[in-house]
């Protein structure tokens, strides 16, 4: 949702950022905004985006008078916001973790929380690749000066990717190729556009990309990528919140999320 890129050693230029300040002005804008009886806010992971935009409006044809806005980013992010205050009434996140440190300060109704979906970690790079990638291994190569990665401690994928690579023994050695991406759209936004060699996204993003990237590898992960939602407390909207979980697990809701590449739980 930001742009700032941290990187230890590998920075792009400043011309080729994207705009600023993008997830604050959202949530300035929710919580000045008049809002209505009838109104849902969900933040949700980046990488639902385009899944739950269409549940949505599935959603709102369902429910005449119900008007559902979203808010898009990094799961760390968006549980930060929420434990500013912000007027969120369902969360979903891209990890357990998240959603586990989201019910440990009490944010949300244990028993509303639910996982519904899944998704799988995949390495990719540019159609037109300055180096042939073959396995991560293959990332350790001087030819390889750039490589996306969402900052691990707010982006799910980035932590995904960081166990992978720990487990392969090529963390620190790599740590000065990264480039630091504040959610998996803005990783795979510098990979199709060449500024990165490679990078770590979603498969869900990969097949939706306007863009097309390679597919390396599909990177083997100790735990399952998982999708928790829960209704978060506190804004009197609890019993609608629960409505729209149940309706994003519905047979139009699994549908929807199996047309973007999500698999069930």
């Amino acid at each position: 949702m930001t742009t700032k890129i941290h990187s230890t050693k590998a920075m792009l230029p400043p011309a080729k950022t994207l705009r600023r300040g993008l997830a604050t002005l959202v949530m300035l804008l929710l919580i000045a905004a008049p809002t209505f009886a009838a109104d849902l806010v969900v933040s949700a992971a980046a990488s639902l985006t385009n899944a739950f935009a269409d549940i949505g409006k599935e959603y709102e044809k369902a429910r005449p008078g119900t008007r559902v806005l979203f808010n898009f980013g990094a799961s760390g992010s968006l549980l930060q916001q929420i434990s500013r205050g912000a007027p969120v009434d369902v969360f979903a996140s891209a990890d357990l973790e998240s959603m586990d440190r989201a019910e440990g300060q009490n944010l949300v109704l244990r028993t509303s929380r639910v996982n519904f979906a899944t998704n799988k970690l995949l390495l990719v790079a540019p159609v037109e690749p300055t180096f042939s990638i073959g396995s991560l291994m293959d990332l350790a190569s001087p030819a390889v000066k750039r490589i996306a990665l969402g900052n691990p401690d707010s982006v799910p994928v980035g932590r995904y990717a960081k166990a992978a690579l720990e487990k392969a023994g090529l963390w620190e050695g790599l740590k000065g190729k990264f480039v630091y991406t504040q959610n998996v759209r803005q990783s795979l936004d510098y990979i199709s556009r060449g500024e990165v060699d490679a990078g770590f996204v979603y498969a869900t993003d990969a097949s939706i990309s306007p863009v097309k990237v390679r597919s390396v590898i599909e990177v083997p992960v100790e735990k399952p990528i998982l999708y928790p939602i829960a209704v978060v407390k506190g804004y009197g909207s609890e019993r609608r919140a629960q409505d729209f979980i149940d309706f994003v697990r519905s047979e139009t809701g699994r549908r929807i999320l199996a047309r973007y590449g999500f698999l069930r739980p």
